[in-house]
């Protein structure tokens, strides 16, 4: 587990480094390394999300039918920028768009990398802020066995305020260096902490009193619900999203063959599909309409099993924070670094320390700013899923389509295998658009 840890941060840092041959990543990935390292990458802060994609959407049928559709596209995105990698010899996920596309197209690639990373930043810093309310209010009541609603407002009580403290004094410091070289050792955390929370909901729904649990439909039907249901594909894109990490795993493995890299891709997605919907039907059924975006906020704060579940994911988000900032830093400051070299200046080494701690600083601060402000994730993972839809629709489709017109496969693959990038772009473009709007309006207030 530990070796498996060492080389999925070696992937997560390369893919803000430039391309290198395949030889110079490290040890080479089995089958069973790329799938826990890709369900690794998948698994996280979406699944606090999942229960209330399920109400949103109308029910489980309604859900499962949309994870299900979303399946066929997250794998064959995997699988195109697979094929992609192996064709134009790059490994990472920007050097791949840039050498099949175009710079242009690589270049609007890196902009949505730092973007995405940006806003699931903020997602994190929410998600702990979430989690460091219901702390409070728990420590609260043990302390002095009075009831939440009771205790005195005093700007250090706020949580806010510890979500600062905690920026300014663990995170901060986690995230300025170069390498982050103590997720080697807690990189399996999130991993944990997702199967942790999907265990607990089963059993907290089983074990639930009868008169506790909601009565649930399977599913609703109007056109109001079918809207719903679109609704929640950012979502669903935002939970499954692994794909950024996906050619530096493919670039690392030791069987490069794409029937291979299929199984690869098609195992990982179905495991986390199974986690995924497990969640998302046991906390549904359990809540029903009264679920909030955030499941472990529809918990009671002194329930010794979710407590533990909100200390797992909040010491997850702190350990992997810092891994979101070293890689769109790098993305930022890379430029920067070139022009440096170019204007021939001596202190490369000073020029590149400030720089980092500057972006450091400032990501940090509009993070924190963006998550005080706007603290419902559920905005913010709108924002996050329609830019995934770049990373998993747009970008793949756009590969692909581009690749059919210089390899050499017969006339009627290149048009099947055109058609269907052309399909898959116009399914990103409209989701991006999509949840796009619906973020603004809810940004906004209209909904």
């Amino acid at each position: 587990m530990e070796e498996l840890a060492r080389e999925s941060i070696t992937l997560l840092a390369s893919a803000s480094a430039s391309a290198k041959p395949p030889l110079d990543v490290g040890p080479r990935l089995g089958s069973m390394g790329a799938i826990f390292i890709m369900m690794k990458s998948a698994l996280g802060a979406g699944l606090l999300n999942f229960p209330w994609a399920f109400e949103r959407a109308g029910g489980i049928r309604s859900a499962v039918t949309v994870e299900l559709i979303c399946l066929v596209f997250l794998i064959s995105g995997l699988v195109i920028l697979g094929y992609s990698s192996s064709i134009s010899g790059q490994c990472t996920y920007q050097a791949v768009v840039k050498e099949v596309c175009g710079p242009a197209i690589g270049q609007l690639c890196e902009i949505c990398f730092v973007f995405n990373l940006f806003m699931i930043s903020v997602a994190f810093l929410i998600i702990v802020d979430d989690q460091l309310e219901k702390l409070c209010d728990s420590l609260y009541e043990l302390v002095t066995g009075l009831p939440k609603s009771e205790m005195p407002y005093h700007f250090y009580t706020d949580q806010r305020f510890t979500l600062l403290l905690l920026c300014v004094f663990l995170i901060l410091p986690l995230s300025v260096s170069k390498e982050i070289s103590i997720q080697k050792y807690i990189s399996v955390l999130g991993t944990l902490a997702a199967t942790y929370l999907t265990v607990a909901i089963i059993v907290k729904y089983h074990t639930a009193p009868a008169v506790l649990v909601h009565n649930t439909p399977l599913h609703s039907s109007g056109i109001g619900s079918w809207a719903s249901v679109f609704s929640v594909i950012p979502t669903i894109c935002f939970g499954f999203q692994c794909h950024e990490a996906s050619i530096a795993i493919y670039s690392s493995m030791e069987n490069q063959r794409l029937s291979h890299w299929v199984f690869v891709s098609a195992v990982a997605m179905i495991i986390c599909l199974i986690i995924y919907s497990l969640t998302g039907v046991y906390g549904y059924l359990t809540f029903g309409k009264d679920l909030k975006a955030d499941i472990l906020m529809s918990y009671s704060g002194n329930d010794i099993l979710m407590l533990v579940a909100r200390l797992l994911f909040g010491v997850s988000i702190i350990t992997i924070y810092p891994i979101t900032v070293l890689l769109g830093r790098s993305v930022i400051q890379d430029p920067l670094l070139s022009w440096r070299r170019r204007r021939g200046g001596v202190l490369m080494a000073q020029f590149e320390s400030r720089s980092r701690y500057m972006l450091t600083v400032l990501w940090i601060t509009l993070t924190l700013l963006i998550a005080v402000f706007v603290p419902d994730i559920s905005k913010v993972i709108s924002v996050i899923g329609g830019i995934s839809a770049f990373f998993i629709f747009i970008f793949p489709g756009l590969c692909l389509m581009f690749a059919m017109q210089s390899e050499p496969v017969s006339c009627r693959i290149r048009v099947v295998l055109t058609i269907w990038g052309v399909v898959t772009l116009i399914c990103g473009a409209f989701i991006f658009g999509q949840s796009t709007t619906i973020a603004i309006m809810q940004l906004l207030g209209k909904i």
